[in-house]
């Protein structure tokens, strides 16, 4: 006689995995393997159309200029409408964008200007959905596991990306760009998807406010009055722009003369991007309490990749190194979501991201375009040497500041099971304080309960 096998139970979600942060986490994924694919095949369908390195980069500043300059008003959107429907528009719009771009290419007729246009209509969707989905993203989870559910959110996002560059390499060499741009909008259109199907039924609707310039000054105020905000986007901006020539413009130069091509260098990037995700397995374990100095203080080893290639090292170390440097700006990158969390008002989280953003991005596309007279000017090994000390500079300098220092992690909030925030009505929301330290905009030591 044999004894009946137990039913298997079904493996259960954290409590604080719920229904919305688990549809947004599967978006995300969604969509990071098809866009990292995408970029790689816009650029090869420029150069299969005969364009130049010129027009390859006149089609990705095509996406970055709309996406700078829509932003702020993306953000004050979002924090007037309801973030869900904010988010699967622009979906929509993007998916739209990246099916046209597709057939263009795959009809072999696409001109430079046609890549160009689409590429802007897709930017243009970016500026308004990055800030609604931050904010969303940020109301999903209490701050007790607000670390640790930001880390798995990066984790898949960045495993996505990587499997994405991976199988767009892939697909473009077996079938060409086109067919990967369609998959990209194939993927835009199951994240919107799974965004319409995001639980807000009861979430309170949003006040009207004074209008759109009131909502941006309304944000600005929520922006300048903190230190440690304004202070640590002021620094990447300048970082992201070094990083970003750096990996754009020196680091393929560098490889194609001394490392031996295309190959090394994208293993290079590989072991950053194998980094970000085990610095997001090592935030779902840590939970620094001065969170911003831990973030801050793994900064600095972003230093090490423009020097790196300034040497240049060998392609193992070179590996190295940017392994090292990706898990260090995860920690950091998993640190800034959190403090966000903890100390901006749920109903300014979008104009925050917004502001946020636009300071991060606004300086890449100048640093892009001076990469090459910067060479000219003072040599290459000279510029990477200057990255890295611009990016060490001003790390130190935000150190300095003493909100970065003494900003600590808070513990306050009882532990909510299931979906909070934007799916809990407002009066059953957890009290959070907004801040431990001097708010120059209230009295000394004074603390508010924010739902």
């Amino acid at each position: 006689m044999t004894t009946p096998r137990a039913p298997r139970s079904r493996p259960r979600r954290p409590s604080w995995a719920g229904r919305n942060y688990t549809l947004l986490t599967a978006a995300a994924v969604a969509t990071g393997l098809g866009n990292a694919g995408a970029l790689i095949a816009a650029a090869f369908a420029v150069l299969d159309a005969g364009g130049d390195s010129g027009d390859v980069g006149l089609v990705a500043a095509a996406r970055t200029v709309p996406l700078v300059v829509f932003l702020l008003i993306g953000g004050a959107l979002a924090d007037r409408l309801p973030r869900h429907r904010v988010m699967v528009a622009a979906n929509a719009v993007n998916c739209l964008s990246q099916a046209a771009f597709a057939a263009l290419v795959l009809s072999g007729e696409a001109q430079l200007w046609q890549m160009a246009l689409l590429s802007a209509i897709g930017g243009t969707g970016h500026a308004f959905f990055s800030p609604a989905a931050e904010g969303m993203l940020l109301s999903t989870v209490t701050s007790e596991q607000a670390g640790r559910a930001f880390a798995f959110f990066r984790i898949g996002v960045n495993g996505s990306q990587i499997g994405g560059a991976a199988l767009g390499g892939a697909l473009i060499a077996v079938v060409g760009p086109g067919w990967m741009l369609a998959v990209d909008a194939v993927a835009f259109a199951v994240a919107g998807s799974l965004r319409a199907f995001l639980d807000v039924s009861e979430v309170a609707p949003r006040e009207p406010g004074g209008g759109m310039l009131a909502d941006l000054r309304d944000g600005w105020r929520e922006f300048a009055t903190r230190p440690w905000l304004w202070s640590i986007v002021l620094q990447f901006s300048v970082v992201n722009a070094v990083v970003g020539a750096a990996e754009a413009v020196y680091g393929p130069l560098v490889a194609e003369e001394h490392l031996g091509g295309a190959r090394p260098w994208g293993l290079a990037l590989a072991a950053f991007g194998a980094g970000t995700v085990l610095g997001g397995v090592l935030m779902t374990r840590w939970r620094p309490q001065r969170m911003l100095l831990a973030g801050t203080l793994c900064v600095l080893p972003l230093t090490m990749p423009s020097a790196a290639l300034a040497v240049p090292l060998p392609v193992p170390l070179l590996a190295v190194v940017m392994f090292l440097s990706g898990t260090a700006i995860e920690v950091f990158g998993v640190s800034w979501m959190t403090a966000l969390h903890q100390e901006i008002p749920e109903n300014k989280l979008s104009r925050v991201a917004a502001y946020d953003m636009f300071g991060s991005i606004a300086f890449l596309p100048v640093a892009m375009s001076l990469a090459g007279p910067a060479e000219g000017a003072f040599g290459r090994t000279a510029s990477l040497w200057g990255c890295s000390a611009l990016i060490l500079l001003l790390t130190l300098a935000v150190l300095t500041v003493p909100d970065v220092r003494r900003l600590r992690r808070r513990e306050s909030e009882p532990v909510v099971k299931g979906p909070v925030a934007e799916g809990m009505p407002a009066a059953e929301r957890p009290l959070r304080v907004e801040s431990i330290l001097p708010d120059p905009t209230t009295d000394e030591g004074q603390h508010r309960a924010l739902p």
